[in-house]
């Protein structure tokens, strides 16, 4: 028992300062290395209200599992009108791929479809979650004219 208190008196001082400690060293706490540390960030103030930057153009490639349905955010007439340039969000290929589009027409009304998912082989391909603002043109059998454009999806 002397042996072990010879040893811890020999580590410090005769002011009871531990040897090799700087007398400017810093009083506070140390963290635990297991503390967890984290932030919130607060939101930004403004969001813009139409998609930036220029969308990704894609072409349907079928063979998808599963295709669901996809909101479009915008479609725009093109040339004559017998296309429409359609751009939504997305996700990165190949785990969010443009399946098919569906085209419905009537007198009053062009209903369009977007449908995407992961492709058949797709299963062992890690995903990321990243937003990716894509394009496409479909061709309608007539202009759009007056006729109303709507979202299938929705």
């Amino acid at each position: 028992m002397a042996g072990i208190a010879l040893v811890c008196a020999g580590c410090g001082s005769a002011d009871g300062a531990v040897s090799g400690a700087s007398p400017t060293a810093s009083s506070a706490p140390e963290t635990p290395p297991d503390r967890v540390v984290s932030t919130t960030l607060a939101p930004p103030d403004t969001v813009p209200a139409t998609p930036t930057g220029s969308p990704s153009p894609v072409e349907p490639k079928g063979g998808v599992a599963n295709p669901r349905a996809v909101p479009w955010d915008s479609a725009t007439p093109v040339g004559d009108g017998k296309r429409v340039r359609l751009i939504w969000w997305s996700g990165v290929e190949p785990c969010y791929t443009l399946d098919r589009v569906d085209v419905k027409e009537s007198a009053s009304s062009v209903e369009i479809t977007l449908y995407e998912g992961p492709p058949g082989d797709a299963g062992k391909v890690a995903c990321i979650e990243i937003a990716v603002l894509k394009t496409t043109t479909v061709e309608l059998d007539e202009p759009v004219g007056g006729r109303t454009l709507v979202d299938g999806a929705k």
